[in-house]
């Protein structure tokens, strides 16, 4: 367990007051990096917050669930603001390899 810099895992301060409104309970990054392993915690406005689980998947794998953890309303929403934040450099491709991160207040 290691403490983490929030700005590593939760990419921008829309995201951070998106967790820290509960409205985001975890995210899911491209890429080979790792941002945090299960049990590291990481702290945003002095409130504490720990990584639960950390998995590998693929796009592909997302569901209707996981777009509400992350602050979509739908799977269908979640794809279409991940192409509008990434134009030009995302393309939703079932088999691109993710890294779920979940995460709860402490």
């Amino acid at each position: 367990m290691a403490r983490i810099d929030p700005d590593a895992l939760l990419p921008n301060d829309r995201v951070q007051e998106a967790a820290l409104a509960g409205d985001v309970t975890q995210l899911s990054r491209g890429g080979s990096n790792r941002y945090a392993e299960a049990g590291d915690t990481f702290e945003l406005d002095g409130t504490v917050f720990e990584v639960t689980a950390v998995e590998e998947r693929t796009l592909g794998d997302l569901t209707d669930a996981d777009a509400k953890r992350e602050g979509s309303p739908s799977l269908e929403a979640y794809r279409a603001r991940m192409e509008q934040v990434h134009p030009g450099d995302f393309e939703w491709d079932d088999t691109s390899e993710i890294v779920t991160y979940r995460f709860e207040r402490q």
